[in-house]
């Protein structure tokens, strides 16, 4: 299944890409919002793994963007952010994120969700 990665560090995004591609998943890759719509346009992910801490456009308001348009809005979004206060993953999830996972991933546990998520996804269809 398609997978759009929106993070504007390019570790974090090669590291997190190589994991989707390693589990078979059809991967995409941006650095910022502007890119990430396109990508979704482009090739309609399933699910988007989403950092919420970007320069200019953030991963909340992206999400939101994302979730108000009925074309956009059943797209998995999980947050994936090194955000880790009170009240942060709370912030996410009333933005639209369907989960949430904090920085440095586990690259152990992070496949397993992903693939936990769109199981939900592809028994929906």
């Amino acid at each position: 299944m398609s997978i759009l990665i929106v993070d504007d560090n390019a570790t974090n995004l090669k590291l997190v890409a190589y994991l989707m591609s390693a589990k078979g998943h059809e991967v995409h890759t941006a650095l910022d919002a502007d890119t990430a719509l396109a990508m979704v346009r482009e090739h309609a992910p399933k699910l988007i793994l989403m950092d919420l801490q970007m320069p200019g456009v953030d991963g909340l308001e992206l999400t939101r963007t994302l979730k108000r348009d009925p074309a956009t809005a059943s797209i998995v979004i999980i947050a994936v952010t090194a955000f880790a206060m009170k009240g942060d993953q709370e912030r996410a999830l009333a933005a639209g994120c369907d989960d949430y996972v904090t920085k440095p991933i586990d690259t152990r546990t992070l496949p397993d969700l992903v693939a936990t998520h769109l199981a939900r996804v592809e028994a929906l269809s």
